[in-house]
């Protein structure tokens, strides 16, 4: 994408130089650092509107979340500033994210995507192990940067517990998200399955049908329905993964298993990686590690 001039920065220190994502309230620009003489990616209000006091919280808590994560799957962050007009400067990545690879190719090869799944359980081990989850796994917010994917988004990171229903991404929601029920790490093994159902098949787990905000859909088997504040929600569970690809057999009931309605009987971030460890029969990784692709 070609660099356009933006107005004037509204972060001391910072040149904006392309917009990479608007939002409804704040931006995310590819920047140049002056302190740091490199480029960076600052996320900031629009200049269009200012944040109200809610968003700016936000965005400073993900800031801040981010500072106090050391993780080579998770997005670095450099610097929160506050102040009149507060941001969060993110280092650069230089691949792409794995929406717009699976955009490219429909579906990626076997090995990549085991190694993607490795990589996933790697970042969700260590942010659960410091007691947070991330809630909003999908394809537009992991990035494969020089065969290391790498998650770039925290923004609706949160403790375990119970949350209003619909937190996250239509298309992307647990069946507890989607409820306004208990979550916990099973959240984030459905958030996990759901990216290797997709990168693997082609297509999404769960496909959103406009239905809106608090229903996953899929017209692939029974509904399975619950209730919340706002009223019945209707979740329906994802078809178990087919496809003529070669994909061991033990990979595919693995995936078919995070994807459970109970978040009890799904397996554990551990088994997940161990189950994707032997299909590359790489030696087993520890809670939390990382893997070599």
């Amino acid at each position: 994408m070609k660099a356009q001039p933006l107005p004037a920065p509204t972060v001391p220190g910072l040149q904006l130089l392309a917009l990479l994502h608007q939002g409804r309230q704040v931006n995310v620009y590819d920047a140049w650092s002056t302190e740091r003489g490199c480029r960076v990616v600052v996320k900031t209000a629009r200049p269009d509107r200012s944040l109200d006091a809610r968003s700016a919280r936000e965005l400073l808590a993900e800031g801040r979340l981010l500072h106090g994560l050391t993780h080579p799957h998770l997005v670095r962050v450099y610097e929160v500033i506050k102040g009149a007009a507060p941001a969060v400067v993110l280092e650069t990545l230089s691949g792409h994210t794995l929406s717009s690879l699976l955009d490219r190719h429909r579906r990626l090869p076997v090995n990549d995507v085991l190694h993607l799944g490795l990589h996933l359980c790697s970042a969700m081990g260590y942010l659960h192990s410091r007691g947070w989850l991330h809630l909003d796994l999908k394809p537009s917010n992991v990035v494969a940067d020089s065969g290391r994917a790498k998650i770039i988004d925290l923004s609706i990171a949160r403790r375990p517990g119970r949350q209003k229903p619909g937190i996250g991404t239509p298309g992307y929601l647990s069946p507890e998200q989607a409820m306004g029920t208990e979550l916990g790490p099973p959240t984030d093994v459905w958030g996990i399955g759901g990216l290797l159902y997709e990168a693997l098949s082609g297509d999404p787990a769960v496909p959103d049908t406009g239905t809106g905000t608090g229903t996953s859909t899929s017209g692939s088997s029974a509904d399975r329905s619950g209730t919340t504040t706002g009223g019945p929600v209707t979740v329906v569970l994802p078809a178990p993964l087919r496809t003529r690809r070669r994909i061991p057999g033990e990979v595919v009931e693995m995936i078919d298993a995070t994807l459970r309605l109970d978040p009890l009987r799904r397996p554990t971030i551990a088994q997940v990686a161990g189950v994707l460890a032997d299909a590359l029969g790489a030696s087993p990784v520890p809670h939390g590690g990382t893997s070599t692709p």
